[in-house]
């Protein structure tokens, strides 16, 4: 089958690796000139996560690259340390840095994978048998299937089901986050200033000290936030942040020599999509049933991704027969999963001083603490479908690994 995926983020690379695999032939199509190289650390937990990896062949090698986790110190307005929580509390098993994740999955994936880079997807009409696509550039082509692996505020979905508006709900915080050089002296680990409804945090990157990163975290009703306007991102975090005592406001003063494209500022939200598939088009990750951090986006994606091109092969080309088994399959994972972003603001920067208290003082307990633990990983587990035999398990598709195609403004 000939399937467009929109998003080079996590989930499309993903499902393009699975789908070589099975003998089809994907392209990524990705608005981005480039990977991108940025973003925060992200985790795997339980055995689907990492069953998961292993079966795609990545686990040893995220298991070289990985971070080691990131321990979490919050902080009062006088420095005086409320919490701390280990690094497995958000490390997982495996943590590894977004942007070194992307690259293995573009590594691993590109042989059997056709990508458009700085491109997007203008137009979709469906008939029964196929999808005819134009994007802003290339020709217009046709497709068997067009998955959405574009994000929570994906435009596959926004073309295909409707406006975001009727599926992205907001949660009450805005996070943002950036890259900067370590000259502050900060040490690893992620410390932050905590104050009813705010957190703004930073710390070394564990495998280069030179390197460090800056989380920012506000609870706000809806804002009218143009996510695409640095300068008024900056004035934002400026604004909100500015009377917080030291680090923050060497912290802020940091955002003046990060890069556009690594200032990441949004509100956390949730998608809640009642069906993931409308004939020939269908979503996948956080396009589907996403929530912005804390919903273990990136290992539900992946997750997603194997079961989607496993019930493809499994069904032998008859898309509806493979859609419906996905969604039921993943679905209640997925939302299980997700339900952990609903709280991930409350409990990062609880809105009142005695919720600071309370969550200070009931995870100061190691017996709680482990339980919570525990509680992460039954959530993100799941009975995997068996892959689907009859296809080559190497990287590439059937009749071997063909060159990588990459297109962009610069090729």
């Amino acid at each position: 089958m000939r399937i467009l995926i929109s998003g080079a983020g996590i989930g499309g690379p993903a499902l393009a690796h699975w789908l070589a695999r099975y003998g089809h032939r994907p392209t990524v199509v990705e608005l981005a000139p480039a990977l991108r190289a940025g973003g925060q650390a992200v985790d795997f937990r339980g055995p689907t996560h990492l069953t998961v990896l292993r079966r795609m062949g990545l686990l040893d090698e995220l298991r070289e690259r990985q971070t080691g986790g990131t321990p979490m110190t919050f902080t009062d307005l006088r420095g005086r340390t409320r919490l701390h929580l280990p690094a497995e509390f958000a490390g997982g098993e495996v943590e590894i840095r977004r942007g070194e994740l992307v690259q293995l999955l573009h590594r691993h994936s590109a042989p059997g994978t056709e990508y458009l880079f700085g491109d997007t997807v203008t137009a979709l009409r469906q008939d029964a048998d196929g999808v005819d696509v134009t994007f802003r550039h290339a020709p217009a082509r046709r497709f068997d299937l067009v998955v959405g692996a574009d994000g929570l505020h994906s435009h596959v979905r926004a073309l295909a089901f409707g406006p975001e508006r009727q599926y992205v709900r907001h949660l009450g915080y805005y996070a943002a986050t950036w890259p900067f050089a370590n000259r502050l002296g900060l040490p690893a680990g992620t410390t932050g200033v905590n104050t009813p409804g705010r957190l703004a945090a930073a710390g070394a990157d564990p495998r280069d000290p030179g390197r460090a990163g800056a989380f920012l975290l506000f609870a706000s009703p809806e804002l009218a936030l143009d996510r695409h306007d640095p300068a008024a991102l900056r004035a934002l975090l400026r604004e909100r942040f500015a009377d917080l005592p030291h680090p923050v406001p060497q912290l802020l003063a940091t955002l003046d020599e990060v890069a556009d494209r690594d200032l990441y500022v949004d509100s956390i939200s949730r998608a809640d999509v009642p069906a993931w598939s409308d004939g020939r088009i269908a979503l996948l990750g956080d396009a589907a049933c996403g929530a912005t951090i804390g919903g273990m986006g990136t290992g539900t994606a992946l997750v997603a991704a194997y079961v989607l091109a496993t019930e493809l092969a499994r069904a032998d080309g008859d898309h509806r027969t493979a859609l419906t088994r996905y969604e039921r399959t993943v679905r209640p994972y997925a939302e299980r999963c997700q339900r952990g972003g609903d709280r991930t603001g409350p409990f990062l920067a609880p809105r009142t001083a005695r919720g600071l208290w309370l969550r200070d003082t009931l995870l100061s307990r190691p017996a709680l603490l482990n339980r919570m633990l525990a509680l992460g990983e039954d959530v993100a587990t799941l009975d995997l479908p068996e892959p689907a035999s009859g296809r080559p398990s190497g990287t590439g598709g059937a009749g071997g690994q063909p060159e990588p195609v990459v297109t962009g403004p610069d090729s």
